[in-house]
């Protein structure tokens, strides 16, 4: 299964019968072959860019075997048709030098053919957070969704697409530098709980050239929020593997320093979890799904 898709839950599913999506040939459908040339991509298809070293190793193999399942496409209101689903195929098919590609032809409109696009690139296993981010916004402002039925569509908690629509409110240069991977989301969540706003860009660059860690950030941004006073050096102490290990997971979930403190003894502990303020307090609340109103 798409790892992808198996992560949005529902996914395509939730908002499409599973037949108008469903690349396998139904009972009253026939496979055409279609002129490339009479084809066009998805005028609403977010994603631009495919990697080459990808699409020549399919166009090998289809130079070689041919298509073995046809794409999806619909008839164009001006000529031709418009690609509904199947665009590596139809790009490597045209790599390969092929002239035809097999095809079924399926009726969708427009407000179908955008809700199409944006979906499936959520379901690419490549998307970067802010793509991502992107996609949780356009479905929203497309669809006229809230999140809450967004998140219940897609089967995400609400606090899991929040954090990443939180990421669109950052400048265009940081999120510039998210989209490029020099910064990770960890970071980019970290930059947003600075309150002077004009200091994210600079702690972004300085984060990069410095390649600091999420929680080298998150104390610079404790610092210059004035909430804590310098912290002393601690001496060293062995931990458990596992209880190290699930630090990182957890820390990586809350987006922010999250501590296990256990009692090798006694087997008891306890779990800190730092916030930067009170939006932040909050946010960590909505992960754990807490309603205090």
């Amino acid at each position: 299964m798409n790892k992808k898709k198996d992560a949005l839950g529902r996914g395509l599913d939730a908002f499409f019968p599973g037949e108008m999506l469903n690349e396998e040939v139904s009972d009253n459908e026939v496979v055409v072959e279609l002129a490339l040339a009479d084809i066009r991509p998805n005028p609403y298809q977010p994603r631009k860019t495919f990697s080459p070293e990808a699409l020549a190793e399919l166009a090998a193999s289809i130079e070689k075997q041919g298509v073995f399942q046809p794409i999806i496409v619909r008839q164009s209101s001006i000529k031709g048709y418009e690609l509904i689903a199947g665009e590596r195929r139809f790009r490597a098919s045209k790599l390969a030098g092929k002239t035809q590609i097999p095809a079924i032809v399926r009726e969708f409109d427009e407000e179908s053919m955008m809700e199409i696009a944006i979906l499936e690139n959520l379901q690419r296993e490549d998307l970067t957070p802010l793509e991502e981010a992107q996609a949780y916004n356009s479905l929203m402002e497309n669809l006229h969704l809230t999140q809450a039925e967004v998140s219940q569509r897609l089967g995400k908690s609400r606090p899991y697409i929040a954090n990443y629509l939180r990421l669109l409110s950052l400048p265009t240069a940081v999120k510039q530098m998210l989209q490029s991977e020099k910064l990770s989301m960890g970071q980019a969540r970290t930059l947003l709980a600075l309150k002077d706003k004009s200091k994210i860009i600079p702690l972004a660059e300085k984060t990069v050239a410095e390649n600091l860690t999420v929680r080298n950030l998150e104390q610079l941004v404790q610092k210059l929020n004035g909430d804590v006073a310098p912290t002393k050096k601690k001496k060293k102490t062995t931990q458990n593997p596992y209880y190290r290990q699930s630090e990182k997971i957890l820390s990586e979930k809350f987006g922010t320093k999250v501590a296990v403190k256990a009692n090798a003894k006694t087997g008891k502990g306890k779990i800190e979890i730092d916030y930067l303020s009170t939006a932040d307090f909050n946010r960590i609340l909505e992960i754990l799904e807490i309603n205090l109103d």
